[in-house]
């Protein structure tokens, strides 16, 4: 059997469902590919580099900024699932003005989206916002924050369902990422100099991850299952919810890129960081 290392930097299910499916529904074992699931969120990217990533969005920008040359070879979604959960009293976009907003760093993929996000709605993230920057977790820390008053808003991940937290706890989901940017945020991306493209491990492993999308495409049920055993606080409801508005619509089948999502992506990503894209939008050539 073969094996590879595949490491997610961010949890919940935008990076983890795919890979969760294939490996609770058998495929990896199908595809005879032993994977070792890693949590790289605070991997510095030379150790992210020995394996397969999930996170597109950090293997984007290391592209850009360092020069690695990560290939992917299938998305997932364009969809980055990320959310604006403001506070008591704080009911748009618009309300975010001069107020505390935790946010990950400016130079972090999710960071770097949120500012696209903020700009979009007529904020300047450094001027008009004051972002207080946090590494990425399960957003727990955020809603006790904003419970008390510390912060007025929050920029949430998907290890959590927000429209649900929100109703509980009084606060309003002000803006979902997926709305205003598209561009592919998670799938299998690999260092070729570190692992060829037709490694066989690797390709094993692309089969499941691609086997897991038609399934959740072809059977909402079992996807349902599978989410609200990952969002334990969502009712079987709530799961159904969540997978019809955010995952069933903007989900891939087949794992292929559009074209269109990564050229404004991509050109997006740079404008924010301020550098040349250079050859990033050959990074995703493979899943065309």
């Amino acid at each position: 059997m073969h094996s590879i290392d595949l490491t997610y930097v961010g949890s919940g299910i935008h990076e983890e469902l795919i890979a969760h499916v294939a490996d609770q529904e058998g495929y990896f074992e199908d595809e005879g590919v032993h994977v070792s699931m890693r949590d790289g969120a605070v991997w510095k990217t030379e150790r992210v580099r020995g394996g397969a990533t999930i996170g597109l969005g950090r293997a984007l920008l290391s592209r850009m900024t360092d020069g690695i040359q990560w290939t992917v070879l299938t998305a997932n979604t364009h969809r980055p699932l990320f959310w604006f959960l403001g506070g008591s009293g704080v009911k748009s976009m618009e309300d975010l003005r001069g107020r505390r907003v935790a946010v990950h760093g400016a130079r972090t993929a999710p960071g770097c989206f949120a500012r696209i996000v903020l700009r979009k709605h007529g904020l300047d993230p450094d001027r008009d916002v004051e972002c207080v920057e946090r590494i990425p977790g399960d957003y727990q820390m955020d809603l006790r924050r904003l419970r008390e008053g510390s912060i007025d808003a929050a920029y949430v991940g998907s290890t959590l369902g927000p429209e649900q937290v929100a109703e509980e706890e009084g606060f309003s989901v002000l803006s979902w990422v997926g709305d205003h940017l598209q561009i592919p945020t998670v799938g299998i991306a690999v260092d070729p100099a570190r692992i060829p493209l037709d490694d066989p491990a690797l390709q094993a492993l692309v089969r499941a991850n691609k086997r897991a999308l038609q399934t959740i495409a072809e059977q909402p049920g079992l996807a349902v299952k599978h989410i609200a055993s990952m969002l334990n606080r969502l009712t079987s409801a709530e799961a159904e919810q969540h997978y019809e508005r955010y995952i069933r619509p903007y989900f891939t089948s087949d794992g292929r890129v559009d074209p269109k999502a990564v050229k404004q992506g991509v050109a997006a990503v740079a404008a924010e960081l301020g550098i040349p894209a250079g050859t990033a939008e050959e990074m995703y050539l493979p899943a065309l």
